[in-house]
């Protein structure tokens, strides 16, 4: 018995340290630059932030420059303040005009770039979030988001490969937030009933209050007819009857 678990325990020992290999060989290949939530509704407003993980193993990402898709402009773009990290913000000319809350907007955001401090960024075997405010989101089925990553040794990740419908996935692929449509949403006419629901209720309840209330009282006032009756007969039978 002893033999036989002897090499068992070797080939699961070998098939282990494979395994071992081949995805460590496989992580850094997946850690590229993503937007976070992947998914938002068309017409609406969201945070998102953009992940950037720093796959050097001697140098320090300074530099993410994101670009806005220029068949998706977005109308309101907000930065939240990364510490250590300063934002610059590009716009460009957009024709027709974006409608934003009634207004017209003919500039748009168009590129945003982070850059560290002096000494700073995102070191070897670390991560680093970009916060943004969008909206509202447009009316296409996907926005892909162009990033160049710079590290301080001078070297540029260029994630920038837009993925293929049914193809595997490019080896630097571009951040992608998926735009699902808009559901229809109730019409107030339509909620208007539910709304006054309630006060038809109260309504219902004060009349109802109202016929218990003057039933009770003529069954009282019934009651005491029916006593001063039995009284007034009884007296009627005890006096005696008038002699002719």
């Amino acid at each position: 018995m002893t033999r036989l678990r002897r090499p068992a325990t070797a080939a699961a020992l070998t098939i282990a340290a494979v395994a071992t290999a081949v995805l460590g060989l496989a992580g850094p290949a997946s850690a590229h630059v993503t937007v976070n939530p992947k998914e938002a509704t068309q017409g609406s407003y969201g945070r998102f932030a953009f992940r950037v993980p720093n796959e050097s193993d001697t140098a320090s990402t300074t530099k993410v420059e994101v670009n806005l898709p220029e068949n998706a402009p977005v109308g309101s773009v907000s930065t939240m303040p990364v510490p250590g990290w300063t934002v610059a913000v590009e716009k460009r000319k957009v024709d027709p005009p974006i409608e934003v809350h009634g207004s017209q907007l003919t500039e748009a955001v168009s590129k945003l770039t982070w850059t560290a401090a002096p000494n700073g960024g995102v070191k070897p075997g670390e991560f680093q979030e970009f916060p943004v405010s969008m909206g509202p989101l447009p009316q296409v089925d996907r926005m892909v988001f162009k990033v160049l990553q710079t590290y301080s040794d001078g070297n540029v990740s260029r994630w920038i490969e837009e993925p293929t419908p049914g193809g595997e996935e490019p080896e630097n692929p571009a951040p992608v937030l998926t735009l699902a449509a808009a559901s229809a949403s109730a019409s107030p006419a339509a909620s208007a009933p539910a709304a006054a629901a309630p006060a038809d209720d109260d309504d219902d309840d004060a009349d109802t209050g109202a016929a218990t209330a003057f039933g009770v009282a003529g069954l009282v006032a019934g009651l005491a007819g029916l006593i001063l009756g039995g009284l007034a007969f009884l007296r009627t039978r005890r006096e005696p009857a008038a002699k002719s």
